[in-house]
């Protein structure tokens, strides 16, 4: 398939200079290093797992009424939670 990719600078140089180095075309090198990468990127997604946390019912606290918001801070945090 022919299709137009935009390379960055450093990485079109670095690609053409390992192309070169191994004596192998461009777009060979592309392909391949794509490969990989999209390889190591499948593996990396595969290897993720969901975060779970498990729910802990920790009821309410003892001697503490839960009708009046300003009294039970009063209670928990002293009178300076203002």
């Amino acid at each position: 398939m022919r299709t137009t990719l935009t390379l960055d600078p450093d990485v079109a140089t670095r690609a053409k200079a390992e192309a070169a180095g191994h004596n192998i075309a461009f777009k060979t090198l592309v392909n391949e290093a794509l490969r990989l990468g999209l390889d190591a990127f499948a593996d990396r997604v595969k290897a993720a797992k969901p975060y779970r946390t498990r729910p802990v019912a920790m009821g309410l606290k003892g001697g503490f009424s839960y009708d009046n918001i300003g009294e039970l801070l009063a209670q928990s945090e002293g009178e300076a939670y203002r």
